[in-house]
This record gives C-alpha cells, structure tokens and sequence, in this order.
C-alpha cells in the first residue's frame, strides 16, 4: 500500500549534476528509513544514502562529499543531489522506504522499494 516513484534520471557529462527524485504515496505514515541505492550491471546492489523520519542522514565512502540526501514531509519526496558525477555513478538508482523503527536499516530491512531510474555518466 505503499507506491515509490523515482524521476531525475538521465544522461551527464562527467562533473555534472543530477538531482534524483522519489514521490511517496499511499500509508507511508509508518516509514522511518528512506533511502537510495543504485545498480549496476553484474555488479550487487548497494546502499548510496539514507535519511530518517527525524532527519538523519548516512553516506557510502564513495559518494560522501559528492552527494546529499534531503525530505520534503509536505511533498512526500526525498531527494538525492549528485554532484561531480563520475562514470562509476552509472547505474539504475532506486528509492526505498523501511519501517525498521532502530537508528539503522539493512539493505534486507527496506519494505518498499521503486521501479528505479537509470543515470548514465559519460567521460
């Protein structure tokens, strides 16, 4: 009952920007981790950031200092701002919600999860 739609995607020359969004809708009341994660062909998929209900926020190694994590409660949307893109940020970036109530949500632990929007960085 709950519905995460990315949008922001698209194709950026290395060092550019892209800020990726992620529509909430139906009970997503009791949701108290959001994050993103991306994809990349053959390869796992993996945590970029999260943010929780009380605005927290945690970053992979890789993309700390580059990107933000940010919520807006009154449009239902968090976002991710990605910075000095390189050409390893290419992959399919998902939203995802959990209801885990602790300070920390595995990847196994989000409940809710979008269909993804791909980002492709050239050099």
């Amino acid at each position: 009952q709950v519905q995460l739609v990315e949008s922001g995607g698209g194709l950026v020359q290395a060092g550019g920007s892209l800020r990726l969004s992620c529509a909430a809708s139906g009970n997503i009341f009791r949701i108290i981790h959001m994050g993103w994660f991306r994809q990349a062909p053959g390869k796992q998929r993996e945590l970029v950031a999260s943010i929780t209900a009380g605005g927290s926020t945690s970053y992979a190694n890789f993309v700390r200092g580059r990107f933000a994590i940010s919520r807006d409660n009154a449009k239902n949307t968090v976002y991710l701002q990605m910075n000095s893109l390189k050409p390893e940020d290419t992959a399919v970036y998902f939203c995802a919600g959990s209801l885990n109530y602790r300070d920390y949500a595995a990847q196994n632990e989000y409940n809710y999860w979008g269909q993804g929007t791909q980002v492709t960085v050239s050099s």
